[in-house]
Formats: structure tokens, sequence, C-alpha cells
């Protein structure tokens, strides 16, 4: 085995780490929410527009330098 490793050591790290790959694409898909339908027509070049959930829920004016000195 790769690096003088035991099978069953082999082995629990590999079910590990398809465990934590696994779980990570899941969060990212979570996170990103992909709109998964297939249009009819497919969008023009420049079109298409994706949403982030954290900026979408705190939708708020940015701050500039004078408003925070008043």
């Amino acid at each position: 085995m790769p690096a003088g490793v035991s099978w069953p050591t082999y082995l629990k790290m590999f079910a590990a780490s398809l465990l934590a790959m696994c779980a990570g694409a899941e969060v990212v898909h979570r996170y990103y929410r992909p709109d998964l339908t297939i249009p009819e027509i497919p969008p023009k070049r420049g079109e298409l527009r994706t949403e982030l959930l954290g900026l979408k829920e705190r939708q708020h004016k940015p701050q500039t330098s004078q408003q925070k000195l008043q």
C-alpha cells in the first residue's frame, strides 16, 4: 500500500475522505441552490444570473466613508 500503511487504515482514510468530499459538495450545492430547470429557449449571452443566498437575505445599502463619520 502507499506510504506503508495497512489495508484497514487505508480503507478508513479512503472512506473518511470520500465522506468529507460528498458532505462538502452537498453544503456547496445547498448554499448556491442551482436552478436545475431547463428553459425552452436558452438564455442569451450575459442574461444568466446567479445569486448568493447570504447576499440576498441582507439587502442593505453599503456604507460610505461619509455616512460613517456622521
